[in-house]
This record gives structure tokens, sequence and C-alpha cells, in this order.
């Protein structure tokens, strides 16, 4: 029992201390998922959003009325009273000679804008379009972060790959230094020879570690893209990739094109923009229109002076008052011509933008589509080399120990066998990568392959 009791407890502290020296290891949709979360930029797109929220607040609370009251206390004080003489306050003949008096005053008023050519209306609008525009701002940014996103994790994966086939050449290239040393121990190899094969592994050792020098970089660019910066090891999960992937169809340039004029946010935003310039052509021309308003207002005021108590004053001094007000422009010295035709001139260029944007976005799906088309022939061509070549120089190694081949041959055979897995490898995570920016153009979504 008391045995059992020990290992409860001991299995009980091992879950409870926190586990050390064991990198956290992301997926991409993790490293997706908290980049959208944390990246400052979409941070601050979202603010946008907010800035623009209020606005439209503001312009809907404009269509409303306007109410403010206002008081005012004022003390007067007459040194030198002219005794029996009258004095007016208020409206009213007193004859106090009281030095110092008090007067009141309060008003409330009230204000509404009942036309002014739509401008009010046409600038909730204005405002709407203007919120969406932030929201499509921000899933731009999204988007381009995920895609930098995915880029990064490939290049971490093929130098991954990379750093693993600079081993296995280095593995071999022991081997060789060995088998040479043997040679020139029983006197069939030149020390000058030996020297090549010591050279050759030494430049391996190299390849090393300039691929993992590359792979840390690409961690850290990946790293500052998710808004980390604490000194934590990063590390990502490597999914198993397959020739298949690199192997399957190629999404049709033309559906990828066609179905990103459609989701893609920067053409959407485009398209508001020429929306916004509409609304702001007709906020200028309502520059020329009348402004119609209503006004009312309730007022009254008390004096120290008078002999009434303040309540009496209250009453009796009392008024009301409303009015309607219209303002008629005539002459603007061209500022309402000037307004329609900058507007126009706004217009002319969203839609240049969006041309723009059309023919950028048609370039990088071509770019996308060609690199996939091109990288998959190679990756094809690179397999059949490669399993030549490992062919080759398994027969140049067997030649090489008989003595029928000499070290340049092997070095060479060696040289071109690295130099067909690296294109392997290259041509493979490229065709895998600009698939999956296909897939990304046309769907909108980047899958975790695992």
């Amino acid at each position: 029992m008391r045995r059992l009791m020990k290992s409860i407890v001991a299995g009980v502290v091992f879950l409870l201390i926190p586990e050390t020296g064991i990198a956290k290891q992301w997926t991409l949709r993790e490293c997706i998922d908290y980049a959208l979360q944390n990246n400052i930029s979409l941070q601050k797109n979202r603010l946008n959003k907010l800035s623009a929220q209020e606005d439209i607040l503001q312009s809907k609370a404009a269509l409303l009325p306007s109410l403010n009251a206002s008081t005012s206390q004022n003390a007067t004080f007459r040194p030198w009273p002219e005794t029996g003489a009258a004095t007016v306050a208020n409206g009213y003949a007193v004859s106090s000679v009281d030095k110092v008096y008090f007067n009141g005053s309060y008003s409330v008023n009230g204000n509404w804008t009942v036309w002014n050519g739509n401008r009010n209306r046409n600038t909730v609008k204005l405002n709407e379009l203007s919120a969406l525009q932030a929201e499509l701002d921000s899933a731009t940014t999204a988007n381009s972060i995920q895609e930098q996103i995915a880029q990064l994790y490939v290049q971490i994966l093929y130098s991954t790959e990379a750093i693993n086939v600079h081993k296995s050449s280095l593995e071999t290239s022991k081997k060789n230094e060995q088998r040479g040393q043997e040679f020139v121990n029983v006197g069939k190899m030149s020390k000058a020879d030996l020297s090549q094969l010591t050279s050759q592994r030494a430049q391996d050792e190299y390849n090393i570690v300039e691929a993992e020098s590359n792979l840390r970089n690409y961690k850290r660019q990946l790293k500052q893209l998710l808004q980390i910066t604490d000194d934590e090891e990063f590390d990502i999960v490597v999914p198993v990739t397959t020739d298949e992937m690199a192997l399957q169809d190629i999404p049709q340039m033309q559906t990828v094109y066609a179905s990103a004029l459609v989701t893609r946010p920067e053409i959407q935003n485009a398209k508001l923009g020429i929306e916004s310039s509409d609304l702001n052509i007709k906020l200028a021309k309502a520059q020329k229109l009348p402004t119609i308003g209503l006004n009312g207002s309730a007022v009254t005021n008390t004096t120290s002076m008078g002999n009434n108590s303040l309540g009496t004053q209250l009453k009796t001094n009392f008024n009301l008052g409303a009015g309607v007000s219209v303002s008629i422009p005539l002459l603007d010295n061209r500022s309402t011509k000037t307004a329609v035709n900058k507007a126009t001139i706004q217009k002319m260029n969203y839609l240049l933008d969006l041309q723009d944007k059309q023919t950028s976005l048609y370039s990088t799906i071509e770019n996308y589509w060609l690199q996939a088309v091109t990288n998959q022939n190679k990756f094809k061509a690179a397999k059949v080399a490669t399993a030549s070549q490992e062919t080759s120089y398994e027969l140049l190694s067997e030649q090489f120990r008989l003595g029928l081949k000499n070290i340049i041959e092997l070095l060479n055979g060696k040289q071109n066998l690295l130099q067909a897995q690296q294109n392997e490898l290259q041509s493979k995570y490229m065709t895998i990568l600009n698939i999956e920016m296909l897939k990304f153009y046309q769907d909108g979504q980047i899958k975790d392959e695992r």
C-alpha cells in the first residue's frame, strides 16, 4: 500500500512539473491563427474599423435635432447710484438704490436641419462604405500575412530536408575520407588525393552550417511575423510531404482568377471606392441646394432689483419662441463646381485603381501558375535524375574501391548526386507552395497538411 501511494504521489508531481527544454512545435494553422490575433498591422486595421464605426454613429446622430441649455449669472456693482432715479433691469423700470444687484438668465434652445440636399443621409452612407473599406483593408492585410507565413513555412520545411541531405552527404564524405586514408596507408593513393577527400568532407560540413543558418533565419522571420519576442526556442511541426502533393493537378489559371475577382478583398475595396466617389459627387452637388432648418427656444430671467419673488420672476419672464430658417446659396466663388469636378476626378482615379488591382491580381496568379507548372516539370525530371545519379554514384564508389576510378571522378559523381537531390527537393517544395497559393487565391483558405 505504501509503495502504491508513493507511486501515485510521484506521478502527480511529475504531471505538475512543467516541461522544460522542449520547444513548442507550431503547425501552419497555429501560426496563421496566432498571427491573425497578434500581428500589429492587423490590430491597427481593427482600430481603423472601430474609428470608422464611430464616424457612422456621429453622422447618424447629425440627422437628429440638437438641444442645449444655458444659463448665466451676473453681478453688478454701482458705487454711486443716483437717489430717486429709475433703473431698467430686464425690461422693468425699478427705483432701487442697491449698490449691488444680480441678474440671471436661463434658456433652452433646439435646432433641427430638416433638409440640406440629402447631405446628412449621404454622409451616413459614405461613412458606412468607409467602415466596409476598413474591414476589407484588414482582410487584405490578413491575406498578405497568411501568404507570407505559408511561404516561410515551406522554406523552413525545405531547409530542414536540405540539412538532412547535407548530413547524408557528409556521412558519405567521411566514409570516402576514411577509405582514402586506408588507401594511403597501403600506398594505393597519394596524400594529395586524400586532401581532396578531406576538402570535400569539410565542404559538406560547411554546407550543413550554412543550411542550419538559413533555417534559423527563416524561423526568425516567421517569429517576427507572429510578433513573438521571447527567447524561447521556436520550431514547427514537419508534416509529411509526399510526391503526390507535388504531382497533383494544377488549378486552371482562368478559374482561379475568376474566383479571385469575386472573393479577394482588395478588389472589393476598389469597387467600394468607386461607390464612395459617387456619393462624394452627390455631396458636392448638394452644396448648391437650399438648407431648411427649424429652431425653438424657451427663455426666462430673474433680477435681484425686482420686487417679485424668484419663482414669480421665472414665471412672468418666461418666453417661448420658434422659427424656420431657409438658406439658399447664390454665389459661392465656384466652390461647388470645384468640389464636383474633384469628386469626378477621384472617381476616375478609383476606376484606374480597380483596373490596376485586377491587372496585379492576374499577374500574381499567372506567376504562381507558371511557377507551379515549371517546378512540377522540373520535379518530374529531377526524380529521374536523382535515381540515375544514385545508381551512378554507387557504381563509381565500387569502382573507386577497386581502383578503377580516380578521385576526380568520384568527387564529380558525388557532387552530381548532391545537386540532383537538391534540385528534386527545391522543385518539390516550390511546386507544393505554388499549388497551395493558387488554391488560396481561389477559395481563400490555406490548408494545414499534416
